[in-house]
């Protein structure tokens, strides 16, 4: 065992030091890489960095790719520190792996290995390969969660799915008769508003949509550009098109996903205004919430925040299908006459799939998370 001070055991925080930046670096891209993984990598030699990236909106380059074009020559020899394994295939770009030899770098450590069944540890080997020391796992945990997007719908073809939710000290989510009222302050807005950034698309229920009126977007200030894919589930097609989700679609992309059964004419009108409309399993009255994610999963999506009322969030807790959780906790009281955010079976159940990993203070409220164990 390495002595503290030792050359091992300084070398073992520099290698944690620089996979920590790496980390921090990929976290940039979260929302906005879609459907390629939000990637950091850093390149250290005697023990400073020459070069960093991350990957870049809409999932290209890649962050190997940015971080050696900054690097230039000084890569040769250098130790790589990446968040996930380089790619070892040919897509719309050619495989990081062979950049990353070609670079000359001398060691990769590599925090997981890429489920995505056309790399899942060929990367890894055409760098042993080519003689570079190549070591896994430093970083994984927080990897994993930073990837988990990526993951979930590498594994199960479905996104990442986190549920948002505002809860009153009486448990409610809205006044009476669906009625919206302010349950949090200024500071739970503006982490909601930076969860949206960090998702590649936000779900709400058509009954939100009526109720509310949503716009679902980024207003943080200058990040209006990082507001995620908007998605309504309306299986009859009763969005209107009036509505500010149908009247901004231009400006921020709109999907309204519809069943089978719901009228031509209506969708014809909704795509009149940029919006995109698609069909899934489902009757007027309910969509297969399975096939939806399935659907989402196929245009790309690998996180999804959903921000839908108690019916939703009930839908989705019963079919299993919540893997993150965040509960806004509030002081306010609305009064017996107002809608349960969820039922105490429901939220029961939640309380089975998923456990609590974080707890934190902001201003008056309380932010409660939650994840799969």
């Amino acid at each position: 065992m390495s002595e503290p001070g030792s050359a091992a055991a300084d070398a073992a925080t520099d290698d944690q030091r620089f996979m920590a930046l790496a980390l921090s670096l990929g976290r940039r891209g979260l929302g906005r890489t879609w459907p390629n993984p939000a990637v950091g990598a850093v390149i250290v030699k005697n023990g400073e960095i020459v070069g960093r990236g991350w990957t870049q909106p809409g999932g290209r380059p890649h962050a190997e790719i940015e971080a050696l074009g900054r690097a230039g020559e000084a890569a040769r020899g250098a130790t790589f520190y990446v968040t996930l394994e380089p790619c070892s295939h040919y897509g719309k770009s050619p495989p990081c792996a062979d950049a990353v030899i070609a670079a000359g770098i001398s060691r990769v450590v590599s925090a997981l290995e890429d489920p995505n069944p056309e790399v899942a540890g060929e990367g890894h080997a055409c760098l042993r390969k080519a003689g570079i020391a190549v070591e896994i796992g430093l970083g994984a945990t927080a990897a994993r969660r930073d990837h988990a997007g990526h993951i979930r719908r590498m594994r199960d073809s479905r996104p990442h799915v986190m549920l948002k939710l505002a809860i009153s000290a009486d448990g409610k989510a809205a006044a009476a008769g669906r009625r919206r009222v302010a349950i949090t302050g200024g500071r739970v807005r503006d982490r909601v508003h930076l969860l949206r950034a960090q998702s590649d698309a936000v779900m709400i229920g058509i009954g939100t949509a009526l109720a509310d009126d949503p716009i679902l977007t980024c207003r943080l200030p200058g990040m209006a550009k990082d507001s995620p894919m908007r998605v309504v589930l309306d299986s009859a097609l009763r969005l209107p098109v009036g509505s500010r989700l149908a009247q901004s679609a231009r400006d921020t992309p709109l999907l309204v996903i519809a069943g089978d059964e719901a009228p031509p004419a209506l969708e014809s009108a909704l795509r009149g205004h940029g919006v995109d409309v698609a069909r899934t399993t489902g009757t007027t009255a309910q969509l297969d919430l399975t096939a939806v994610l399935k659907h989402l999963a196929a245009r790309g999506i690998t996180r999804l925040m959903v921000e839908g009322g108690p019916t939703l969030a009930a839908a989705l807790i019963t079919a299993d299908l919540i893997d993150e959780a965040v509960l806004f906790h509030s002081g306010v009281v609305i009064g017996s006459g107002g809608v349960d955010a969820l039922e105490p079976q429901i939220l029961a159940t939640l309380g089975r799939q998923l456990t609590r990993s974080a707890s934190e203070l902001l201003g008056s409220d309380r932010q409660d998370s939650y994840e799969r164990g």
